[in-house]
């Protein structure tokens, strides 16, 4: 684990300078440079068919501007954080937490769970403490199933196979919804490009047309259950060996073959997934001084060049790779200052110091204060679709 920061703040503002001086060049980069390579790109505005919001979409996003707005600095903050817990009921805290919009949501592993029963009871008392709280769980199919009882089944590769990827999360998204959890942190984009590659048991398919349509279907199948599904791990870890959660990850791909990689990201945003995970390796050649959830240039190219609106979510804050290079509450100021949305907090302890350290930049900075205004308001109005 990285040393400590004795001073967020001093830090963070070192970093801004840093990413000020980097961020148009790399920006511009992620736009035109990566889209040319795919042969023929200029970096043009995204398809027509997500080119304008839908003005139901719009409305959403100016009514979760006029409710952030009526929210004080620290539940603007709180709304970019997913707490972890440990227990199989929440504790005091994270009711206290969550009744006073303190946190967006939580997370729920295994070791929360026991049962159909005692889930849907977990739920329903995070729900009392806060009706818009985001519950979110890992259940890809497969070894990836936190709740054992519920589909799918099959691993990501078995449901593309046997053509059953879109009614296999529509199945999956209904028994989550039953057990009062309502965030997905599913489907895998990734597509498999090295041998040994560590998501290779996790992703539809190495070919990236193929996991590009069945990544569409699972993000049509989730949300016909009306769970909100969440594509991973940006802007794909198909080329690396190493898990990042693991260790650090550098994914050397060409601008092209990045381009490539895409694929599975651009159908799941055609296809309307309203979050995008954002992941821990380096692209040396998108942005060789960051890794992706801290890359101004990633966050670029998701919002730019795929057009995407929605909530970018990083991986864990714990992850190994996050670790190697700062600790989790420069992470999180990190990641917010890039363009992410949201913070995933997976270590017992964690959020308090998240909180705090982002409290302190927004505090101290106008110009994080109003990032942190936008995805809270982006957030909320996840929270209000979903």
């Amino acid at each position: 684990m990285a040393a400590v920061s004795a001073d967020p703040r001093r830090r963070h503002l070192v970093r801004r300078r840093r990413q000020r001086l980097a961020a148009g060049a790399l920006a511009a980069f992620a736009a035109g440079a990566i889209a040319g390579a795919a042969g023929g790109g200029d970096g043009a505005s995204p398809p027509s068919d997500r080119a304008a919001a839908p003005t139901a979409e719009r409305e959403r996003e100016r009514a979760a501007t006029r409710a952030v707005d009526t929210l004080s600095l620290r539940q603007q903050v709180g709304h970019l954080i997913v707490l972890r817990f440990a227990g199989t009921s929440p504790p005091g805290y994270v009711r206290r937490v969550l009744g006073e919009g303190r946190a967006a949501g939580a997370i729920v592993f295994r070791d929360n769970i026991t049962g159909p029963g005692q889930l849907r009871a977990l739920t329903a008392a995070l729900r009392r403490a806060d009706r818009s709280a985001l519950v979110c769980v890992d259940q890809e199919g497969g070894d990836v199933r936190n709740l054992p009882w519920a589909p799918p089944e099959r691993s990501a590769a078995e449901q593309a196979a046997a053509g059953t990827v879109r009614g296999d999360a529509r199945a999956a998204g209904r028994a989550l919804r039953a057990a009062g959890i309502d965030v997905v942190l599913a489907p895998v984009a990734d597509v498999p490009t090295v041998t040994g590659a560590a998501l290779a048991g996790r992703a539809f398919s190495p070919d990236p047309e193929a996991a590009a349509a069945a990544v569409a279907d699972a993000v049509r199948g989730w949300r016909e259950a009306r769970v909100a599904p969440t594509a991973k791990h940006f802007p794909g870890l198909g080329g690396t060996t190493v898990n990042t959660d693991d260790g650090p990850a550098t994914i050397e791909r060409s601008a092209a073959e990045l381009e490539a990689d895409l694929a599975p990201f651009r159908a799941a945003v055609t296809a309307g997934v309203p979050l995008v995970m954002a992941g821990h390796a380096t692209y040396p050649a998108l942005d060789p001084e960051h890794i992706a959830s801290q890359s101004p240039a990633a966050m670029a190219l998701l919002r730019g060049r795929l057009g995407f609106r929605g909530v970018i979510v990083t991986d864990s804050l714990e992850a190994a790779a996050v670790q190697a290079v700062t600790d989790v509450r420069e992470a999180a100021v990190a990641s917010v200052s890039a363009g992410v949305d949201l913070v995933l907090t997976t270590g017992r302890g964690s959020y308090i110091h998240v909180r705090r350290a982002l409290m302190a930049v927004a505090k101290a900075d106008p110009a994080f204060r109003a990032r942190v205004r936008d995805s809270a308001a982006r957030v909320v109005a996840l929270q209000r679709a979903f």
